[in-house]
């Protein structure tokens, strides 16, 4: 049976295997971890649900390997392995001269054969193991998720190797016609085109690496290769200012009943038998909550861009930014406007501290309408933050200070303000809209009573 590099999300098209739990000449039992793999957002650890021997591996730990590629193969233990050819499990780090050849001599460059099974890349069910099963289109299903080929804006599915065809060739794969099952862009829809000479519009090109370098020849530095995050980041982010027509809102907001609120809430927290709280609320959960409430009162910014149509959502799914060493990202709390404030911070720290590990699920850090990112704890006053796509807005949360401010009587006091930012996509969020998103943020937070309840 084949083990293949699974997909762990929608935008991932290949992984890097950082460890071998097993050697070549193993027996393998059904939920022994066989490898790590670590993508640009996480790392994690595969298992088997077949038994046999590891007879061969294929990808040797340090090395990359696109998504549905052969990475080892195992065998019953009478020694027979069903595995597909060499040369239909290519990885990542193969010659780019391999990889281009099928386009350039019009020769199949999938296997055509029938699904053959394959190790499960999901924890093994509690009855019989099902096997993972790799058709034409390296298409890896399981009963419990699809790590399917990636969607286009509109929902066409690309599978993985059509996706790097078009990388290589050039190919805008909005203009291809899809003849795959169920409407999917293929292989040979990218060959199509090749050979018709389609291409997408030359991007502008900017200095080399050895041109940028060249400048600073007569300064000493130290040149820090780029890992997946980083890449990742950097190609998500200039996609988001090139694609996504910001602007920008910013406001004051008190934070004084925040912070009163607050204190009482952490000294009334119940404790163990130990003396320890059973939470601690921070100014960032209250933020959170506040700003999940704002969404729902203002349904119409509760939405993304999806191309063709605008989608609108029921609860509030938010991303709150977290640093990583080298990068950042951004985990969901999904329905924050229905979790009380203890259950958003219990969440937060759990969720942030398996992030710097490295050990979130893709559907823990996909998807939302929104996100925060919050740099008052670094003494920041005010900033503007990028959306990251397919969200609308970012919220991006200042430090508080204190600061004289005019009472109604005509007096002057002092209070607590921190000031905010919003980042609204203007083909979902307009200004007007987007006003009423930040007016509606800030009375929760002014009077964080309303948002309770």
């Amino acid at each position: 049976m084949d083990v293949l590099m699974p997909q762990l999300g929608e935008t991932v098209a290949e992984g890097k295997i950082t460890q071998w739990f097993k050697s070549a000449g193993d027996a393998i039992a059904p939920g022994d971890n066989l490898f790590e793999i670590e993508t640009d957002k996480v790392s994690m650890e595969v298992p088997s649900t077949s038994a046999g021997v590891l007879t061969e591996i294929r990808v040797a730990a340090g090395e990359v390997a696109l998504v549905g590629a052969v990475v080892a193969v195992i065998a019953d233990k009478a020694g027979a392995a069903a595995s597909l050819p060499r040369d239909a499990s290519a990885t990542a780090s193969a010659p780019p001269a391999a990889k281009a050849a099928p386009a350039a001599t019009g020769a199949p460059s999938r296997p055509s054969a029938p699904p053959v099974p394959a190790a499960s890349l999901a924890p093994p069910p509690a009855a019989a193991s099902v096997p993972i099963k790799l058709d034409p289109f390296f298409e890896v299903r399981t009963p419990e998720r699809n790590y399917g080929p990636a969607r286009l804006a509109g929902g066409t599915r690309v599978t993985p190797l059509a996706r790097r065809l078009a990388a290589q060739g050039g190919i805008d794969l909005a203009g291809i016609s899809p003849s795959g099952p169920n409407g999917r862009i293929r292989a040979r829809d990218v060959e199509t085109a090749l050979a018709s000479g389609k291409r997408a519009a030359p991007a502008v090109a900017g200095p080399s690496a050895d041109q940028i370098k060249a400048l600073y020849r007569d300064v000493p530095f130290e040149e820090v290769p780029l890992d997946g995050m980083r890449r990742t980041i950097a190609t998500r982010l200039v996609q988001a200012t090139q694609t996504i027509p910001h602007f920008y809102l910013t406001a004051d907001v008190e934070i004084g009943a925040v912070i009163t609120l607050r204190e009482q809430a952490n000294a009334a927290a119940p404790k163990d038998a130990d003396g320890n709280p059973a939470f601690k609320l921070s100014v960032n959960d209250f933020v959170i909550k506040a700003w999940a409430a704002a969404l729902r009162r203002v349904p119409a910014a509760n939405a993304i861009w999806a191309e063709d149509r605008i989608l609108r959502f029921q609860h509030s799914d938010i991303g709150v930014a977290v640093a990583l060493e080298g990068g950042l990202i951004t985990p969901i709390i999904r329905s924050a406007d229905t979790k009380t404030l203890s259950a958003i911070s219990r969440e937060m720290k759990e969720v942030s501290a398996r992030a710097r590990e490295r050990k979130l699920k893709p559907e823990e850090y996909q998807g939302g309408a929104s996100a925060i990112s919050n740099l008052g704890m670094y003494g920041v006053r005010e900033f503007s933050a990028i959306i990251n796509p397919p969200q609308s807005t970012i919220l991006a949360v200042g430090a508080a200070r204190r600061q004289a401010i005019e009472t109604e009587a005509g007096g002057v006091a002092f209070a607590s303000v921190m000031s905010v930012t919003l980042s609204c996509d203007h083909r979902v969020v307009d200004g007007a809209l987007g006003a009423q998103l930040l007016a509606a943020f800030k009375r929760c937070v002014e009077q964080p009573v309303t948002m309770l309840v």
